[in-house]
């Protein structure tokens, strides 16, 4: 019945920031970037792979009040509202270089698992990322 999730959403306070961030830091391409007039429909994707993209969505008209929009961001300013995206690698080892080379949070060193290996880091609105290399 399914064949794929080909976007999801995460909130950002600042897309310009947001597009900085992970088309500059992490490596990201824009998908796309479109004035709709209600709102910046801005997304991402990993080089190459159109078929799945993240939207960098600041909270606001037309999903939500301007009232909500606040308390959103508010609770994202707070930590208590970031989103998660986990992002395929080849090698954990270069891409942690790599990120700590051009300046990226890291929030835990890679290491080890069952299931390959990881480490974490995070956008600068609190969305957690986990990069890892799975066995």
């Amino acid at each position: 019945m399914y064949n794929a999730i080909t976007q999801s959403q995460i909130f950002v306070l600042d897309q310009d920031e947001a597009l900085e961030f992970y088309v500059g830091k992490l490596g990201f391409e824009v998908a796309m970037d479109q004035d709709l007039g209600f709102m910046r429909w801005l997304s991402v994707q990993v080089p190459g792979d159109p078929s799945r993209q993240i939207i960098l969505e600041r909270p606001g008209p037309p999903a939500m009040d301007e009232v909500t929009a606040d308390q959103v961001r508010d609770l994202l300013t707070k930590g208590a509202m970031a989103g998660w995206l986990c992002v395929s690698v080849e090698d954990a080892h270069k891409a942690h270089r790599t990120l700590v080379e051009r300046g990226v949070d890291i929030t835990d060193e890679p290491s080890e698992k069952p299931y390959g290996i990881d480490f974490g880091i995070r956008d600068p609105f609190g969305n957690r990322i986990r990069f890892g290399q799975l066995f």
